[in-house]
């Protein structure tokens, strides 16, 4: 008589995973549908609009490209540094922090713009590099959960975003109350509204999985991640590719605040992140751990930003909106989890 049992295998098969994310985005959405209806709304009339606003029209599409670029970046920044064990929760700080250099550069530093954007791009990453430093080497030293202390610092650097674009920074006389002055240099336009900093970002996960894939030292960070034991008796140099990795993390992170600013919004001010890195985490959780995942992962998550954003304007309460986002997130990382389940029969 044969026994039943479920077994989890260490890597989902790619036609599995993708029909179990599929199946899980159709089940939320068939349960937002059914809320809707119960409360007086067309779910089809809704959905239809949603898909003709977000790709029916060169202005959605250029709007989900604006969305998609700090994803991927942040997603990144997060899924890098998964690579090596560690999880970098101040993807938003760092994108503040980020940002805030960039700024500085491009106000108080008088380049012709191509040599400014250029030195935007530097000081972002380094803002961002920053920032992550002191968890960085908290945790190399001390082994100090960077959980919290990058977590922490998220609030530090919305702060003191806050206070410049308010205060010390700010245009005064200007339209613009609670921001700085705009930035003379701009990111140069790849496709309507989208700007280059697209490209970029795909490039670079592309670039990150080259390197965790196909290079040496890809191979022993993710052995360091994966069995950090294995990973000491083999007599790699674990601390120094935790700091590479960390600090390589947040000036992804970094550079995502350089292109909000120089791409998108051209001035800086409070919320300049609309979140971005915190629903990085949820965009490196999708990808689980591609970097080249991320770019997928990061583009469905634009779309449901998006979505909601359309939602909104339909009269739907802001609660509704982030209880569906939710809904389908939190189905698509269980259908993400089960295609690694297979059912196996035992012979007694």
């Amino acid at each position: 008589m044969a026994k039943v049992r479920l077994q989890r295998l260490p890597s989902a098969h790619p036609g599995v995973a993708l029909g179990a994310r599929i199946a899980a985005i159709a089940l939320a959405l068939i349960f937002a549908g059914v809320v809707l209806a119960v409360a007086g709304r067309n779910p089809l009339s809704l959905g239809m609009e949603v898909i003709d606003a977000s790709f029916g029209s060169s202005f959605g599409m250029e709007d989900l490209g604006l969305l998609v670029i700090p994803l991927i970046l942040t997603g990144l920044s997060v899924t890098v540094a998964q690579q090596i064990g560690a999880w970098n929760i101040g993807a938003e700080g760092q994108f503040y922090a980020g940002a805030f250099a960039a700024t500085a550069v491009g106000l108080f530093i008088p380049l012709p713009d191509g040599l400014s954007l250029v030195a935007m791009f530097i000081a972002g990453a380094i803002g961002g590099l920053v920032w992550i430093l002191i968890p960085t080497l908290a945790r190399a030293y001390a082994n100090v959960s960077e959980l919290i202390t990058t977590l922490l610092l998220n609030f530090v650097a919305i702060l003191l975003v806050y206070y410049v674009s308010t205060d010390a920074w700010r245009e005064r006389g200007g339209v613009a109350n609670s921001a700085t002055p705009r930035i003379p240099a701009e990111m140069p336009e790849f496709w309507g509204l989208v700007h280059w900093g697209l490209p970029i970002a795909v490039i670079l996960a592309i670039i990150a999985a080259l390197i965790f894939n196909f290079t040496k030292w890809g191979y022993e960070i993710r052995l360091i991640g994966s069995n950090p034991s294995a990973g000491r008796y083999a007599g790699i140099a674990s601390r120094r590719y935790l700091i590479l990795v960390m600090l390589a993390s947040g000036a992804i992170a970094g550079v995502a605040g350089m292109l909000e600013i120089a791409g998108t919004v051209h001035r800086l001010q409070g919320g300049i992140s609309n979140n971005y890195g915190y629903l990085g985490i949820m965009v490196a959780v999708l990808a689980r751990g591609s970097s080249v995942g991320v770019i997928f992962s990061g583009a469905l998550m634009a779309f449901i930003l998006n979505s909601g954003i359309i939602l909104q304007t339909e009269g739907l309460t802001t609660s509704a909106v982030l209880a569906m986002t939710g809904l389908i997130l939190f189905l698509t990382a269980i259908g993400d989890e089960l295609a690694h389940y297979r059912i196996v029969r035992d012979k007694a």
